[in-house]
């Protein structure tokens, strides 16, 4: 995040927190947050939880982002919401990509590319996932899997101004493992040499371990998972954030 002008921290919920428990959390968030100079925050709630999180959080600094959008406006794609119907709700943004998506639910480097395309043609921000898998890196197969990915997004989109990647190392989401800064910030180093947007990394970041991973060049902020799902330990990662924008 050196030489950063704004970093960006993501709070990615994933199926936690129905309606109720996010109002309670936003309205608490707002109250400990306030307003971050130099940091863009964004919480990426369940869809049945975008509504209160809109409400509590109007008025205030802190975006509020999808986990996932179809890449069709309407049609018989039961269980998929469209983007369009996003921005209606109120919606600032969009995850594409992300690495359960991939393994879970069947998303592609393609399927990623035509969801960021649509999401950013109905004016949502798009925080696209990439990331290798342990058994990838393992065979040296880093490089190769992170220029399909992007590949995919750059001939899809291209720099578009509100696109975000997040880099991901799969094997680092949820295992507590985490990338050394330096791997991160060589991995951060490639995907820009493919496509030059901002980008985050993701994969057990926590406040612990978030100024060392924030202050490597080309990282320019976080999609935090689990410790995104407490106030306390969210904004502590935005406040090392802001204080490393201030130096």
């Amino acid at each position: 995040m050196v030489g950063a002008a704004v970093a960006f921290i993501a709070g990615n919920w994933k199926m936690f927190k129905g309606p109720a428990e996010t109002a309670r959390f936003c309205d608490e968030l707002r109250r400990r947050i306030g307003a971050v100079d130099g940091v863009r925050i964004a919480v990426c709630p369940p869809y049945v939880s975008l509504r209160e999180a809109i409400d509590a959080l109007a008025g205030s600094p802190i975006a509020v982002f999808a986990q996932n959008a179809h890449w069709h406006e309407s049609g018989a794609f039961t269980g998929e919401v469209a983007s369009l119907m996003l921005r209606e709700l109120g919606v600032d943004g969009t995850i594409v990509g992300h690495s359960e998506r991939r393994q879970h639910f069947g998303d592609t480097n393609e399927t990623v590319a035509l969801r960021a395309a649509t999401a950013l043609d109905a004016g949502l921000d798009v925080i696209a996932c990439v990331g290798e898998s342990a058994e990838e890196r393992e065979k040296g197969w880093t490089e190769d899997v992170l220029r399909g990915q992007v590949g995919a997004l750059s001939d899809a989109v291209g720099a578009n101004g509100r696109l975000t990647i997040a880099y991901e190392p799969v094997w680092a989401i949820g295992t507590g493992r985490t990338a050394t800064p330096e791997l991160a910030g060589e991995a951060h180093a490639f995907i820009r040499s493919l496509l030059d947007v901002p980008i985050l990394y993701g994969g057990s970041v926590k406040p612990e371990n978030a100024a060392e991973l924030l202050a490597q060049p080309g990282v320019d902020g976080a999609l935090v998972g689990g410790a995104s799902l407490e106030v306390e330990p969210f904004a502590a990662i935005c406040d090392a954030a802001a204080r490393l924008a201030r130096d």
